[in-house]
């Protein structure tokens, strides 16, 4: 059976249960449009991710807060966020991790204040690694780190891909979304290139897929000619359960667990896994 991608659907192996946890691998999700599907799918994978045992630690590295929110969290309530961990040496990452309803997720919050960060972190000495040191403590206790980037290449998203060993690319099936990869992956070769030679492109997903749509086809179509096998073969359907899900501040795996979206994200987490993306 030939998927969206044009290429024969894989049958994914169920994940085998891990028998120890750590050290995590992190991965950095990125996109400098917004409106992508980036916090919807950061929170989707790692549900189901958790699902198959798998640690996982969600950073909120967005001053919106739309993460944070997704699990329920006040964003502006909170005295302790990714931005404490960041510039107040006094602060450990341990006191600012929160956990969630969800077992196997923990989540480092963020909030508005994340958004001075940026311009207080020209002055620190090696401003690009402030975040890979922070994660360093806590890599050991999780199996996977998901960093949910804000919508820019300012020096947080840098800061996130000096922290990765990988990045997933979220893309609408739209043309504008494509055009804009470039600039990132241009973006991602400078990182590579100056401060973290092992970071890999983990995968491409589209996203907001209408295979009802000539142009949704067409975009896909353009997205494998651009990025060939780094295209998950999982392409994420437009729905409108995510957005029921976000205001139950729930992932869709849980709440409408039997939905096709859930699934999706199910067989995202078992991609990521085969190709070595998640232990």
């Amino acid at each position: 059976m030939v998927g969206p991608t044009g290429r024969p659907l894989t049958n994914f192996p169920e994940p085998q249960p891990l028998e120890s946890h750590g050290p995590a691998r992190i991965i950095a999700m990125v996109n400098q449009k917004g409106g992508v599907g980036k916090t919807t799918s950061t929170i989707n994978l790692a549900a189901a991710l958790a699902e198959y045992g798998r640690k996982v630690l969600l950073v909120d590295f967005d001053p919106q807060g739309a993460l944070s929110a997704g699990f329920g969290t006040n964003p502006h309530e909170l005295d302790i966020t990714v931005y404490n961990v960041l510039l107040e040496r006094k602060t450990s990452i341990h006191d600012a991790i929160l956990g969630t309803d969800i077992e196997n997720i923990d989540l480092l919050p963020a909030n508005i204040d994340l958004s001075a960060a940026e311009v207080q972190l020209v002055n620190e000495v090696a401003r690009e690694q402030v975040l890979e040191r922070a994660l360093r403590k806590v890599s050991d206790d999780y199996d996977v780190i998901l960093i949910d980037c804000q919508p820019s290449l300012g020096l947080l998203t840098v800061n996130a891909l000096t922290a990765a060993h990988g990045v997933i690319i979220p893309l609408t099936a739209e043309f504008f979304a494509l055009r804009a990869v470039a600039l990132l992956v241009e973006t991602i070769d400078k990182v590579q290139d100056r401060l973290n030679p092992s970071l890999q492109v983990d995968g491409v997903l589209a996203t907001m897929y209408d295979a009802r749509t000539l142009h949704s086809r067409e975009v896909i179509g353009r997205l494998v000619e651009a990025f060939g096998d780094q295209v998950f073969e999982t392409v994420i359907k437009r729905t409108i359960k995510f957005a029921d899900a976000n205001v139950a501040a729930e992932p869709i795996t849980s709440y409408a667990t039997n939905h096709p979206g859930a699934e999706s994200y199910r067989m995202l987490a078992k991609e990521l896994i085969s190709r070595g993306g998640a232990p």
